[in-house]
C-alpha cells in the first residue's frame, strides 16, 4: 500500500482485477493459498494511540478484513482475541504474530460461532484472558455462490443465518455485561444488503438483517453510553472471493467500483479503528460505506 501521506490516485493505489486472474481455492480459503494475497496495512498502517489500553473481540479476525482490523487494533495500542474455524489456524497464528510484533496480545481462539454455547464462551474467554472487553467486533460471515434459489439448500440457508446473524445476536448478548460506558459494537454488513446479487440471495439478506439489527440495538444502548455501528464493505479482496466465488469473476472483481478495482482489507482497518475510537463518539447507529465509490442510499 502507498504512503498513507503522499497523494496518491486511488483508482491506482492498488493492482486492477484484471491482475488477479481467475483464481479459485478451497473453502473456507486461507491468505497463503490464494496466488494474490491481500494487503492487510502490514507495511503501511501507522498507529496513533486511538486504542491504548482496549480490550476486543473479533471474531473472524485470522485473514481479510479482520487480520486488517486486529493489525490496525493492535497498532493503535489494543489487546485482541480473534476467532478462527480449523482449517485457517494457520492464518490465525500469523495474524497473532503480526499482533504480537506491536507489542500488544493476541489470544487465538478456534470455534464455530454457530452454537450459542460457543459464542458464550469466547466472550468469556476473551474477557478472561484480555482483563476485560471494550469492542465487541462481529465480522466473521459465510456465503457460497449459487445459481439461484432452487441451487440453495436449507442447509447452506441455515448455516449462513447462523454464522452471520445468529452468532451476532449471541454474541452481542453474551457481551454486554462486561461493556460499559465508552464501549462499542462494530457489526460487518455488506454492499449486498443494498444491492443483492441473485448469486448471494441468503448471504446478502443476512447482511440487510445486519444493517437493521444495528440500528435498533444503537437505540436501546444509547443510553447506557454503548455505541452500536456498522461497516457496509464493497468488493474486497479476501480469501472468501476465491474460495466461495466462480473462478471467472475474479478476473473482474472490483471492476464494476467507479474506482475500477477491488478493495484491499487494509482500506476497511481504518473505519473499524474510527468506530472503535472516541473521534466517533456521537455516531450511533449508523453505516460507513466502504465501496470503491458505489452510491449506498
Amino acid at each position: 500500500m502507498a504512503d498513507q501521506h503522499a497523494q496518491t490516485d486511488p483508482t491506482r493505489q492498488f493492482a486492477g482485477p484484471e491482475k488477479q486472474g481467475k483464481e479459485q481455492i478451497e473453502h473456507p480459503g486461507t491468505t497463503d493459498a490464494m496466488r494474490h494475497q491481500p494487503d492487510h496495512g502490514e507495511e503501511s498502517y501507522r498507529g496513533s494511540d486511538k486504542l491504548t489500553g482496549k480490550k476486543a473481540l473479533i471474531t473472524g479476525g485470522d485473514s481479510g478484513i479482520g487480520r486488517a482490523v486486529a493489525l490496525a487494533y493492535a497498532r493503535e495500542g489494543a489487546d485482541v482475541l480473534i476467532t478462527y474455524l480449523g482449517p485457517e489456524k494457520a492464518d490465525a497464528q500469523e495474524t497473532q504474530q503480526l499482533v504480537e510484533s506491536a507489542g500488544r496480545r493476541c489470544v487465538i481462539e478456534e470455534v464455530d460461532l454457530r452454537e450459542e454455547a460457543a459464542c458464550q464462551a469466547v466472550v468469556a474467554r476473551a474477557v478472561e484472558e484480555l482483563g476485560g472487553l471494550d469492542i465487541l467486533v462481529n465480522n466473521a460471515a459465510y456465503q457460497m455462490s449459487q445459481e439461484g434459489i432452487a441451487e440453495i439448500t436449507t442447509e447452506q440457508f441455515d448455516r449462513v443465518y447462523k454464522t452471520n446473524v445468529y452468532a451476532m445476536f449471541w454474541l452481542c448478548k453474551a457481551a454486554l455485561p462486561h461493556l460499559g460506558p465508552g464501549s462499542a459494537i462494530i457489526n460487518t454488513s455488506s454492499i449486498q444488503a443494498y444491492e443483492p446479487s441473485p448469486n448471494l440471495l441468503d448471504y446478502a439478506s443476512t447482511k440487510a438483517a445486519i444493517i437493521n439489527f444495528t440500528k435498533g440495538l444503537a437505540q436501546e444502548l444509547a443510553p447506557r453510553g454503548i455505541r452500536v455501528n456498522a461497516v457496509a464493505p464493497g468488493p474486497i479482496w479476501t480469501p472468501l472471493i476465491p474460495a466461495t466465488m466462480p473462478a471467472e469473476k475474479g478476473d473482474q472483481f472490483g471492476a464494476d467500483t467507479p474506482l475500477g478495482r477491488a478493495g484491499q482489507p487494509a482500506e476497511l482497518a481504518p473505519a473499524y479503528v474510527f468506530l472503535a475510537s472516541q473521534e466517533s463518539s456521537y455516531i450511533t447507529g449508523e453505516r460507513i460505506g466502504v465501496t470503491g465509490g458505489r452510491p449506498l442510499p
